[in-house]
């Protein structure tokens, strides 16, 4: 399978449990923003690969990426030990189903993710062609602790045109907002608090979703209750979620 080696060029630990880097980028790596694709390291001899979205944008000169520590991890355990300078491997083919091209263009986009889930989205919101298709983009972001709230300030003063919400809510620790975001959605807080609608609307709201098995299946659930319909390569929907991997 085709791959490029790539120079790490930053990395940012934001907690006991994640951390950042960037990456030089193959000019040829063609991909759209929100897919994901192969990233790895050639340890002892073998090629570890695992699944990662794109944390950039299609455009950019750079790739940008989040990842899990897991000290046990075959790939994350040395992952998570590289330095300015190390080269990773990224496969030259992308895929996924969190991109625009999946959903009809609609008023409000909502972004629902947890935890490292929050990659995609990153590279959404900064594509201009996001703001072309969507009046208002809402990023809502859930973890168990406040330190695990990565990119938190950046997305807090993130403001393009006055067309973005940043959203986050806690599990673990008292917070302003707190809980599992499918409650949010369920009891329909979450429109009424970043857009002051009183609920989601199928005809004109869209959603992408990029979490947990769990998350991701009980979000599915309550949209199919509403009858809104999932988009993909082929026809454009309501709502996207990304099943390959768990981010």
């Amino acid at each position: 399978m085709p791959r490029s080696e790539e120079t790490v060029t930053e990395i940012k630990h934001w907690s006991n449990k994640t951390f950042s880097f960037k990456t030089t980028k193959n000019p040829t790596f063609d991909f759209r923003t929100g897919e994901f694709t192969m990233l790895g390291m050639m340890i002892d001899g073998k090629r570890r690969m695992r699944a990662y979205s794109m944390a950039s944008t299609k455009d950019a000169d750079h790739i940008e990426w989040i990842s899990i520590k897991l000290d046990d991890g075959p790939l994350t355990s040395h992952l998570q030990n590289i330095s300015i300078g190390d080269k990773v491997l990224v496969n030259d083919k992308s895929s996924g189903t969190l991109v625009n091209d999946n959903l009809h263009s609609g008023r409000n986009l909502y972004l629902i993710s947890t935890g490292t889930g929050i990659a995609p989205f990153l590279g959404i919101i900064k594509d201009a062609d996001t703001y072309k298709k969507y009046e208002h983009v809402i990023l809502t972001h859930t973890v168990q602790y406040e330190n695990e709230l990565i990119y938190r300030e950046h997305l807090e003063n993130f403001e393009p045109a006055g067309k973005f919400t940043y959203f986050n809510t806690l599990t673990q620790q008292d917070w302003p907002r707190t809980g599992r975001i499918t409650n949010w959605i369920k009891d329909n807080r979450l429109w009424q608090h970043t857009t002051g609608m009183d609920q989601f609307d199928p005809a004109q709201d869209r959603m992408m979703i990029c979490g947990s098995m769990g998350l991701n299946k009980d979000i599915v659930d309550w949209l199919k209750g509403i009858d809104a319909k999932e988009g993909n390569s082929k026809e454009q929907g309501v709502y996207v979620v990304e099943k390959a991997f768990v981010g």
